[in-house]
């Protein structure tokens, strides 16, 4: 019977926000366990309670999303946005913002270290790049909006010193970003599976969406890039994980290598090809 709730449980998740359990009800049954005994239920009865309370959602995103994330993650790739993507999209601005979409933003490092890459270059003024990013998680878009990290956090393990000095305020046994770097980012809740709402974002230049679908089926995994790629400009850029590829799944997208990281352009017929680092 528990596995059946189980099986239930995981059909449920996946049909809000795409996170597959199928084949780890195991896993599935450990981030849950707790809360169906505080509620006095059975895995079965959770979903039914689901039904009745959907705002119970909020309280189940935050037990089976993984928000580990931390300031300048993945710095091959951040370089290669620096040095290649920034300035192509520079030069096709024609005078309307930059905007960038963190598609998963978790607790914020993400979109704070994009921001801090921005300035670093010099290449925007201030006012034009605009930084929207989202997550399913209303408890980690909180800390997020607050942009302040405790000293002692993970989030601060690859930062480099020079940007930790420059774009953070030591405040309460931590850090506090600084207001320069907070305005750039504009934070909002956002499932991925809502096409809708994930329209509404509206154009973007560049999009990251790392380590997320990992946690996708196949099927799955194409909804969501083809939402994506809906978003992007004609000139757009779509940064994965490392452990993530859409190479062989014909979804709009052509990509761009560099010596140590790889990433995608949206595929239109006049694609240029993309300069890259190792070409430099």
């Amino acid at each position: 019977m528990e596995d059946i709730g189980l099986e239930r449980l995981s059909h449920m998740i996946k049909d809000y926000c795409g996170l597959s359990f199928n084949e780890r009800l195991s896993t599935l049954k450990k981030k849950v366990s707790n809360r169906v005994e505080e509620l006095g239920v059975s895995f079965c009865e959770y979903c039914d309670y689901l039904i009745r309370y959907p705002l119970e959602w909020d309280i189940m995103i935050e037990l089976v999303t993984i928000n580990e994330t931390y300031f300048y993650r993945e710095e091959n790739q951040l370089i290669e946005c620096s040095e290649v993507v920034l300035p192509l999209l520079k030069k096709r601005r024609f005078g309307r913002p930059l905007r960038i979409w963190s598609a998963a933003c978790s607790t914020g490092e993400e979109p704070y270290t994009l921001a801090m890459l921005i300035q670093e270059t010099g290449l925007f003024p201030p006012g034009a790049v605009e930084i929207i990013a989202t997550d399913i998680n209303k408890k980690v878009l909180d800390k997020a909006n607050k942009g302040w990290y405790h000293q002692g956090s993970f989030a601060f393990r690859r930062i480099p010193e020079n940007l930790l000095s420059k774009y953070f305020t030591p405040k309460d046994s931590g850090y506090q970003i600084r207001d320069s770097i907070k305005k750039m980012v504009k934070f909002q809740y956002l499932n991925l599976l809502n096409q809708q709402k994930t329209a509404q974002i509206g154009e973007v230049d560049v999009i990251f969406c790392r380590n997320v679908l990992i946690y996708f089926d196949q099927e799955t995994t194409k909804q969501v890039i083809g939402s994506l790629h809906k978003n992007l400009s004609q000139d757009g850029f779509l940064f994965l994980g490392h452990a993530e590829s859409i190479t062989d799944t014909d979804l709009g997208f052509q990509k761009a290598c560099s010596d140590k990281t790889f990433y995608y352009r949206k595929e239109t017929d006049q694609n240029e090809k993309v300069p890259s680092i190792s070409s430099r």
